[in-house]
């Protein structure tokens, strides 16, 4: 049955509970199957910010917008710290506004999230993110559309995060890896054909492209197969975590400030354009 209230809703489906807080920046508070976490998970009334979330909205960029400023038709901008004493614009904006609720049932839930510009960002949208819950799987969809008067910048990711368990491992087709610099802005690709390793022996902080859609996260608990149409990967493991990310995303980072950021998956869209994407995280036991 659905659950909503001030601290969210719940969707369940066969052993699959999940739960969203459309008023902590639509993110995800978490996904069990059973009393088992999926992703990192709080129980939504616990949940206080988007940070502490299982995943968060990365629109309309993913990662981020270097030295907190960009140059778009000419024009130059800037926006503000968004990530607490950090020298870029990190995630875009939605993860950090409340998200309308359009519809809810017992195992689909509908937010939007209208931008209208402002420091943050300049340009006008409209995001709807929508979630199915199965069985065996959580399916998210976006369906970002450009509000602005003008052709605008877009694009958007998921920030899933995992618990990281004894027997974590990832398994991911691949072809090149952004390298970054000591302020985490990408200023290199090199060759990488997978990711094939225990996370407890991964050190990334990468965008990753030529993913091929498909990555498969197994532990002790779980084989999951998560996939996205999105064509680019940020694979995050700080080895002095408990978690791990794993994050389809449109673009590379920080492709607003590349030389092609088309080339780099960043989109141009003209007024009343719109595109959508969708990651669905299959479940199941180990």
């Amino acid at each position: 049955m659905t659950a909503s209230s001030s601290h969210g809703i719940e969707l369940r489906a066969g052993a699959l509970r999940f739960a969203v807080r459309p008023d902590l920046g639509g993110s995800i508070a978490g996904l069990w199957s059973g009393d088992t976490p999926v992703l990192r998970s709080t129980e939504p009334a616990a949940l206080t910010l988007p940070r502490s979330s299982a995943s968060y909205p990365l629109v309309p960029y993913s990662n981020r917008i270097g030295n907190r400023r960009f140059r778009w038709a000419g024009q130059d901008y800037t926006t503000p710290d968004n990530f607490g004493n950090y020298p870029h614009s990190v995630h875009g904006v939605a993860w950090l506004r409340a998200w309308e609720v359009v519809s809810a049932t017992t195992t689909n839930a509908v937010l939007r999230y209208r931008h209208a510009p402002d420091d943050h960002w300049p340009f006008a949208f409209e995001v709807v993110q929508h979630f199915d819950l199965t069985p065996q799987a959580l399916t998210a969809r976006f369906v970002f559309t450009n509000t602005h008067g003008a052709a605008a910048p877009a694009g958007v990711g998921w920030h899933p995060y995992f618990p990281k368990r004894e027997r974590s491992h990832l398994d991911i087709a691949i072809a090149g890896r952004w390298d970054s610099d000591a302020t985490h802005l990408p200023v290199r690709r090199e060759a990488q054909a997978r990711i094939a390793d225990d996370v407890a022996r991964l050190d990334y902080d990468n965008c990753f492209d030529g993913w091929t859609g498909v990555a498969r996260i197994t532990d002790e608990k779980f084989s999951l197969e998560l996939t996205s149409t999105l064509p680019y990967l940020v694979v995050y493991t700080p080895q002095d975590k408990d978690y791990f990310c794993v994050e389809p995303v449109s673009h590379v980072s920080n492709a607003i400030q590349m030389a092609d950021p088309a080339a780099h998956g960043l989109r141009t869209l003209q007024p009343g354009e719109s595109f959508e994407s969708s990651m669905t995280l299959a479940v199941s036991a180990s």
